[in-house]
């Protein structure tokens, strides 16, 4: 009989028994109900074979059953309810038939009952807490908990034992963090009720080094003040508190004196070292820990730590920063040393722009350039707007105003007199910032003397990471000035010199661009440009950024020629900038472009070059939703975005991600409010149409299997026919600048006695043969039957002995392989020899 079945299984041989026994008595009518529903016929494969009739009627018997329980346990009395709630919790893991059955009957009697004894309740905690606390047994809990919040406070001591006990069970288990944070909140609340000194097991965790201080000193000093901060602490389920919130911590932080305290946990979750998995476990129920990794905080334990971070940085202000900072970067940074933690990297991210302070708007604006997982991009935007708001100015204005400086001086350059020695800082160029010593014989080396390396250690540590700090701003900055060439942005002349020419770091990139200005007198508001390194005349008003796409062709061929007489490299491709035009076919398909559709890229390779042109895109593979790659950036201060539509090519079967993808449309949106929406091409501005383009025609040109020279050297016949097309076809607008510059340079090369432009090509005279380099691709042919010629070169390698006014990794590629070819006498390589006789 199931009665005795149960019965029999509810006993524990403890002072609650004859309750579990009493209940099961007062409600004898519902476990015979129970049991007959255990009986009923069920429908599985068997009943299947009988047909819909079957179905409807196995449906009726059980909803018969399930009508009478429900209509008795709405007509019960409430002692008969308690009963009710108890038989059926009893009853809900019998075995693994019936477990979780009955939990909506539970949930709706003790909504409904009243009256509850601290017995029946810790009957009720005892059984929900016999199983681990996986995604499907916190639930119960939450019942549980329902009946133990109505009662006073004598009931909740006399049940305190069992609160501590289900606490300590929830923060060692594996419950989702949706059910994991409210219930944690509720058992603190009834425990705090008994015993406001008292802090839960599990609350402060027992073994993480970033919670060490919080551990000693509710160990040394527990007291009420401590319990209600911790508490508080660990109260914050979300990524921003609110305002009461930071005003209750504050209060609570004094009044336990943990100023100190709060400082301290921040340092130690930025510095000290993390947990293990092997030795800790893994940070979150869906972990494996078949694998080896590190990580900060548990899953468990994330409100605990988010509200440390809060509390960090509302008692320290700007002694805070560098830790949330560190912070910020070693839980959501590319190359962290832990396995990421995205709540608490935001956390930090968030407290960053509530403090009001400079070095803050440093911290953010680094991070912009270091950190690259979108969540964590888009909060890094919605934090420098609230910074921005709070100053009155744009995000764009405030970023602008807090690249750090470094302390250079404003030509660059930071010295130190260390023992006779002058160690100096340099800004060289746009893209190189040297460490060098001068020695007192006047002799400049950039290998530190061994005097320096043994007489000043950290003077000399701390010089070298002010240089590697420098290059990471050069760098950010060159990005972020380069992506202004879509914005269209105008200054007022004072602020430009303030933040952008003056500046110690950004000056170097500024000085060695294009820029417009508009004079005071100018009553017709025309633009003049000038060159760089040179001061504007007249009295300037306004300052733009040049962009050819404004500028007439006469202006356009000026400036390069001037660039290449005068040999001025750019900090990026400026006057030799590609301009892309809409074109008849994207006027008549109106929203999308296909000037970039049909071709056959390789894939992981695209997918790192959208990574590094700061595009976000999901990553195709065999799962749900990704056989449809699309690729978005914002251009024009964030007010438009291009979305790459791309995706597995047609022959794919490289496993689970796609070795080779096919391109697709091109499309545009605009920004209306938290959204975005749709527009035609039409209606896109001339700069942010060009410059998204010139990026999709980089993904193209550069990942294409088009540009790969040993393709048809693999044996395959996959893509052959694109192959042959692409390789050697038309040139895109990226290949067109790289033919003027060709014009330029080439009268001034040792080999422009054997060079030409014919068309699409570079052909070369050498003794051996002729050779035609495509300007696109790279790829060669040999006349007089354009026989294929393979030459692969060593990666990052140039020819450096010729001037380019831009980086351009292909044209120098192309250069390389001109001497090479001009001087084919002297190839030693019998690779390329065997290729060339083959071809004579």
């Amino acid at each position: 009989m199931f009665y005795e079945a149960l019965v029999a299984e509810s006993r524990r041989n403890d002072s609650l028994d004859d309750v579990r026994s009493a209940a099961l008595d007062r409600v004898r009518w519902l476990v015979d109900l129970m049991e007959r529903q255990r009986t009923e016929p069920r429908w599985d494969a068997a009943t299947a074979l009988r047909g819909p009739q079957e179905f409807e009627r196995i449906q009726a018997i059980r909803a018969a059953t399930q009508a009478e329980i429900d209509g008795r346990l709405a007509a019960a009395s409430d002692e008969e309810g308690r009963a009710a709630a108890l038989c059926l919790t009893l009853a809900s893991r019998f075995d693994d038939t019936a477990s979780r059955r009955y939990d909506s009957e539970i949930e709706t009697v003790i909504s409904r009952v009243d009256g509850w004894t601290p017995d029946e309740v810790a009957v009720l905690l005892i059984r929900v807490t016999e199983f681990d606390f996986g995604f499907w047994a916190a639930g119960p809990l939450g019942l549980a908990l329902d009946a133990a919040e109505r009662l006073d406070v004598d009931g909740c001591r006399a049940v305190a034992p069992w609160l501590r006990h289900a606490h300590a069970k929830l923060m060692s288990g594996d419950a989702p963090a949706h059910l994991h944070g409210p219930l944690a909140k509720r058992l603190r609340a009834l425990l705090a009720s008994v015993d406001e000194a008292h802090l839960p097991e599990g609350l402060i965790p027992p073994h993480a080094p970033w919670a060490a201080a919080l551990r000693d000193r509710a160990n040394t000093v527990p007291t009420p003040e401590l319990a209600d901060f911790v508490r508080h602490l660990g109260g914050l389920s979300g990524p921003r508190p609110s305002q009461r919130w930071r005003r209750t911590c504050r209060t609570l932080m004094d009044a336990a004196s943990a100023r100190d305290l709060a400082a301290e946990v921040l340092r130690a979750l930025a510095e000290d070292d993390p947990l293990c998995s092997r030795e800790s476990g893994p940070p979150t129920c869906w972990s494996s820990s078949a694998y080896h990794h590190h990580y900060l905080v548990h899953q468990n334990d994330g409100d605990l730590a988010r509200g440390a971070v809060w509390a960090g940085a509302l008692t320290g202000g700007p002694t805070a920063v560098p830790y949330l900072g560190a912070l910020a970067l070693r839980a959501g940074g590319p190359r962290a040393d832990v396995v990421e933690d995205l709540k608490l990297a935001g956390a930090a991210i968030n407290a960053l722009a509530e403090i009001d302070d400079p070095a803050a708007l440093e911290t953010l604006w680094r991070l912009q350039s270091q950190i690259r997982h979108r969540a964590l991009l888009k909060q890094l935007d919605t934090a420098l707007v609230t910074a921005a708001a709070r100053q009155g100015v744009t995000a764009g204005q405030l970023i602008e105003r807090s690249v750090p400086g470094h302390g250079l001086q404003p030509d660059g350059s930071l010295e130190r007199e260390l023992g006779g020695y002058r160690a100096r800082v340099t800004v060289e160029d746009a893209m190189t910032v040297r460490l060098t010593y001068t020695g007192p014989d006047g002799r400049t080396s950039r290998t530190a003397p061994a005097a320096v390396k043994n007489g000043f250690p950290d003077e000399l540590k701390e010089l070298k990471a002010l240089a590697k700090e420098v290059r990471g701003t050069l760098s950010a900055e060159r990005v972020r000035v380069e992506a202004l060439m879509s914005a269209g942005r105008e200054w007022p002349y004072d602020e430009w010199c303030r933040y952008y020419r003056d500046h110690p770091v950004t000056g170097t990139l500024v000085r060695g661009l294009i820029w417009e200005y508009r004079n005071v007198e100018d009553a017709d508001g025309e633009w003049r440009a000038t060159a760089p390194m040179a001061e504007p005349p007249g009295e300037p008003e306004r300052v733009r950024l040049w962009h050819p796409i404004r500028a007439t062709a006469d202006d356009i061929r000026t400036w390069r020629e001037r660039l290449v007489a005068e040999q001025l490299r750019q900090p990026f491709k400026q006057a030799f900038r590609e301009i892309y035009l809409l074109t008849p076919a994207e006027e008549e398909t109106g929203v999308y472009s296909n000037r970039f559709a049909a071709h056959i890229v390789h894939y992981r390779q695209l997918y790192a070059l959208f990574k590094e042109r700061g595009w976000q895109a999901n990553f195709l593979g065999r799962y749900d939703g990704g056989h449809d790659g699309k690729a978005r950036a914002e251009f024009g201060d964030g007010e438009w975005r291009a979305c790459f539509h791309h995706e597995p090519a047609a022959d794919d079967d490289g496993g689970y991600a796609p070795e080779h993808a096919a391109t697709d449309q091109v499309r545009f949106e605009r920004r209306a409010g938290r959204r975005w929406r749709e527009v035609p091409l039409s209606q896109v501005p001339p700069l942010v149409f060009s410059e998204a383009m010139r990026d999709v025609d980089l993904f193209v040109g550069v990942t294409s299997i088009a540009a790969d020279p040993d393709w048809t050297d693999r044996g395959e016949d996959r893509y052959a026919g694109y192959w042959r097309t692409a390789t050697f076809g038309a040139l895109t607008a990226s290949a067109e600048v790289r033919r003027e510059t060709l014009e330029r340079i080439l009268p001034r090369l040792k080999i422009a006695g054997r060079c030409t432009l014919d068309g699409r090509f570079l052909v070369v005279r050498g003794d051996l043969g002729t050779y035609k380099i495509h300007l696109g691709s790279a790829n060669i042919l040999m006349e007089p039957d354009d026989a294929y010629l393979c030459i692969v070169s060593a990666p990052g390698k140039g020819d450096g002995r010729v001037f380019l006014p831009f980086e351009d990794e292909r044209l120098s590629l192309i250069l390389s392989k001109a001497f090479l070819l001009a001087a084919d006498t002297k190839i030693t390589d019998k690779t390329i020899l065997r290729q060339i006789k083959r071809g004579a």
